[in-house]
Order: structure tokens, then sequence, then C-alpha cells
């Protein structure tokens, strides 16, 4: 079990203390327009600089000889950025820069070198309220036969349905915008909660996009519904080939899924909001049947999957997930804690492990970061947390191999 890992630098927020709990279980497992904004900075902070990306995204594993190691927070963990307004996703760019979504301003901000903040744009159309605005954020990647431009990805709630747009990507790190927008998907339906709002790009090249029930729990159970779904679509917004149903969906039966990432066998993950009792983490088959609303956590009940772990909802609420390395990382709200998961594809049981416990607040997006980091974000703006000066943050914590 990790030893507790402490802050030791000014410009660090409270160390981390890592509560052992280790769980056995079997592994089964970016508005219709936007603007290029450039606005005042907001002023700089006292700490240590972002670095350049170098490496994939969590969303872009990659393709090992043999499992990858079971990475672990190691040392203190540090402040990148602060002072943002209920951040909701990290984007971090191959050839350098970090965008996060702030949910209810519907600006796409930058985080400069040097910790500072830019609004490099901010989305009309967004209309925030309850759970909803502007929340997930995925960049389309290009390769050598792509002459396109990269476009950064949108899920948003506007006033009668949440969508996905897409904006071409402009300027330079420093000076990152984005162009006129495109519309990807529309009607996804809208409430003041349960709107998921994740999407990334699989190892497939498909679009991916979480989507909650918005209070109607049986239309999570109907695979020709957008509603409590997994979708997965061409980087147009059209039903990907192979799609189980013919249509968007590739996996139902969920209340409020809102984190998505990909081991190194190229299997999908999911985090999933519960109700009253048990949140899930989820290895997503296309076409399976997750149980919402007829179930709730682990049922054993033929007709749906179960969850490859549960959580009390007191001790995750999980949005955004990671997979680095061989381990999974998963952002805890109400839980006010970062989960470790691990191993994701070496077989046998997993162990589940919580970091930070209450010593950063609510926890809301996961990402890998440059030179064996991790990055995340605290959400105590939210309007559900209990913020304090410089709230929200980005934070880093080197990762090592366990053991």
């Amino acid at each position: 079990m990790p030893n507790a890992v402490r802050t030791r630098r000014r410009g660090r927020r409270s160390g981390a203390r890592s509560a052992a709990a280790a769980a056995s279980v079997a592994l089964v497992a970016v508005a219709v327009l936007v603007a290029c904004v450039g606005a005042p900075e907001r002023s700089p902070l006292p700490s240590t600089p972002p670095g350049t990306p170098a490496s994939p995204t969590a969303s872009e594993p990659p393709t090992p000889s043999g499992p990858p190691p079971v990475l672990l927070p190691s040392g203190g963990v540090e402040v990148v950025a602060q002072g943002l307004q209920a951040p909701w996703s990290i984007l971090r760019l191959p050839g350098g820069g970090v965008l996060v979504s702030e949910r209810d301003t519907a600006n796409i901000v930058e985080v400069l070198g040097d910790g500072s903040l830019r609004v490099a744009a901010t989305v009309p159309g967004v209309v925030p309220g309850g759970e909803g605005g502007l929340m997930g954020l995925a960049l389309r990647p290009t390769d050598g036969d792509d002459d396109g431009p990269a476009y950064v990805y949108a899920y948003f709630t506007a006033a009668s349905d949440n969508r996905i747009v897409r904006m071409p990507l402009t300027g330079a790190p420093g000076s990152l915008g984005l162009g006129a927008p495109e519309d990807v998907l529309t009607g996804i339906p809208k409430a003041g909660n349960h709107d998921g709002g994740r999407i990334a790009f699989g190892p497939d090249g498909f679009l991916y996009a979480t989507a909650g029930d918005a209070g109607n729990r049986d239309a999570a159970q109907d695979p020709g519904s957008l509603s409590g779904k997994i979708l997965r679509m061409t980087p147009e917004g059209q039903a990907a080939p192979g799609n189980p149903f013919g249509n968007l969906t590739w996996s139902y039966g969920h209340r409020n899924p809102q984190g998505i990432a990909w081991d190194a066998n190229g299997d999908l993950w999911a985090a999933e909001f519960g109700q009253n009792t048990w949140d899930e983490l989820n290895r997503i088959e296309p076409g399976a049947n997750y149980g919402w609303p007829v179930v709730e956590g682990r049922a054993g009940d033929s007709r749906f999957v179960d969850p490859v772990q549960q959580w009390s909802t007191s001790e995750a609420s999980p949005s955004g997930l990671a997979i680095v390395g061989d381990t999974l990382f998963l952002a805890a709200l109400r839980g006010q804690r970062l989960w470790t998961i691990a191993p994701a594809t070496a077989g046998g049981a997993l162990t589940a492990t919580p970091w930070f416990t209450g010593e950063l607040g609510r926890l809301r997006d996961v990402t890998a970061g440059p030179d064996g980091e991790l990055w995340f974000i605290s959400n105590n703006t939210d309007g559900r947390g209990s913020p304090s000066d410089g709230d929200d943050r980005l934070y880093r914590v080197r990762l090592a191999p366990a053991g």
C-alpha cells in the first residue's frame, strides 16, 4: 500500500495522503457560433509552469509488447494554475498548449507557460444551469496523411438540448484560438442534471460521447434514444461503422457516465454516477446493457453487465477518467479524492486505492501529463463545493512504478 505523499514546496497545495483501501474484483471490464475571443489575461500565479506535452493523451494508448507498468502518485502535489471557474475538462495538445473548459462561463481557457490564464474562446449559445454548461473537450488527431486542420470538439448544454460542435484550432501555444464552429451532433436530451458530457476520440479514430439519462430513467433502456448512453460516431457525427444497433448507441443502460478512457489493449472503460447507493467503473462492451434504471451496482442479473468496481456515492461521484500505464485514475467529486485502480490489463484482481482524500476538495477531471506526470483539476466552484482562495486549480503530481 502506498505511503503518504506530501506538499514540500511553496506554490503547492496540501499534500497527498493515501488511504489504503483495497478492493478486489474480477477484471471483466466542445454552439452554433464560437467567437475567437482574446480576453484580458488573468493574473499569473506563483507556480511552476506547465510542461510541453510530448506524449499522447490518455485516450491515445500506446501499443506495448506486454502489460505496461502500474503507476502511482509519488511526491508532492504541485499547482500548475489557479483561478479557474468551475473547470470541467482538460485538453492537452500534442503540439504544445493546454486548454480547459469552464462550465458556467462558457470559456475555453488556455493555460500559459507561466501558469497564467487567457481566454482562447467563448462559446455562445451555452446555457449553463444545474450540472449543464460547457463540458467536455476533445481533439481530433491528425496524421501525416491528413492535410486537414486539427479540430477541437466541445460538448455543451444549449437552450433546448445538449450538443457537440467542432472548431478548427488556430494559433500557436500562447495565442491559441478557435475558428468558426460546425455542428457535429445536436438533439442530445438535456436537463438540470444527468447531462453526461465527456467526449474523446478512441484508438479506432471514432468520437465517443457520454450522454446522461437527463432525468428520463426509462430512456436509458431504449437503444434508439440518445439518453443514458455511450455514443460512438464518425468525426462528422454519423453513426460509426460497426455500431451494434446501426445508430449512434454503443452501450446503454447508463445513468450519468462522465469518464471514458482506453487501456493498452484498446478496451474502453467508463465511470458512472449512481443514484443513492453505488457509483460504478465499467468495462464497456458494444451493445451491452449496464442496467440502469433496473439495477444499480452489481446485481448478478444475466441481462446486465455488472460493474468491475463499485463505490458508495459518498466515496466517489466519479467524473473524469484517465489510464496511464496500467493504472486507471478516477477523479471523484463528492468523494474528494483521486482513485487509482490497477492493473487494467494484466488480469487477476483489481486494487482500488484513494489518494488526497479531503485535501484538495472536489476533483473533476484527470489526464496524462508530460514527463511522467498526472494532471487533474479541482471543482470546488461548481456550486456544490467549498472553495478556498485561488480555487479552482489545475494540479500535477509525478507518477512512479508501483512497488
